[in-house]
């Protein structure tokens, strides 16, 4: 009995696995459920560095986007040899997005950091103050560095009565943060959580249905697509799994 309940669980996990990656028209990767190993490929990635405030909403603004691979948080833009949470120096707190350049092209990238905080904001954004969380692009290149600064000029041409704050520099060292920080809304939804196997933190933090599960736990995937989640994980809920009422 306890084995047949397992494998429904699995199958009602998988099936969420597979929804996400659908909805969102990514591959996923690393192991989405207990037991179960998705089908991936998707050939080389590439990776971008953003700060934007806060790094905690941050990374949830690229989770759930059509080609993102994997999502992280961390530090860059300072002097400081490995910043801490509590000791930033002058490091500013970053996601990094792992994405495929053949699903999703890095000027889609800049449209989302554009759109995800106020690039006009001194010294900090909304409610969160100090120099951690100013407004930076960090470049792996010089296109990516002229893509920025036309990206930049162009929402600068919007509206001139202000001047846009966001830096614009070569990405240099990226600090991974603290593994409290990392997939922190999804962590808030214990449940989302449970309903992934309870990955081991380095597995989470590559896991490309925890980077979808993270924007969703944040309400920042499409409209459609967060309904969808919502109904399969109520389906889940409703059969009782991947809860095991007994072994």
């Amino acid at each position: 009995m306890a084995r047949a309940s397992s494998a429904a669980a699995v199958a009602f996990l998988w099936a969420l696995a597979l929804l996400v990656s659908a909805a969102s028209g990514a591959r996923l990767t690393g192991r989405a459920v207990e037991g179960a190993q998705p089908r991936g490929g998707g050939g080389p990635t590439a990776t971008a560095v953003f700060a934007l405030g806060s790094f905690w909403r941050s990374e949830a603004a690229f989770g759930c986007l059509p080609g993102v691979v994997r999502t992280s948080v961390g530090y860059a833009g300072g002097s400081k040899a490995n910043p801490e949470y509590r000791n930033l120096a002058d490091h500013a707190e970053c996601v990094k997005v792992e994405y495929n350049p053949r699903l999703i092209q890095y000027k889609q990238l800049l449209d989302v950091f554009w759109a995800s905080h106020d690039p006009r904001e001194v010294f900090g954004q909304g409610p969160d103050v100090g120099n951690q969380y100013r407004s930076v692009i960090f470049t792996n290149g010089t296109l990516e560095a002229r893509l920025a600064g036309l990206s930049k000029e162009r929402e600068q041409g919007k509206d001139r009565s202000s001047v846009i704050t966001t830096e614009i520099h070569p990405v240099g060292a990226f600090y991974s943060a603290e593994p409290e920080h990392q997939k922190f809304e999804l962590k808030r939804k214990p449940f989302l959580v449970q309903l992934i196997g309870n990955l081991p933190e380095e597995e989470l933090q590559s896991s490309t249905l925890a980077a979808k599960l993270n924007a969703y736990a944040a309400d920042l995937c499409p409209p459609k697509t967060q309904k969808r989640i919502s109904s399969k994980i109520d389906e889940i809920a409703k059969k009782g799994w991947p809860i095991l009422r007994d072994i």
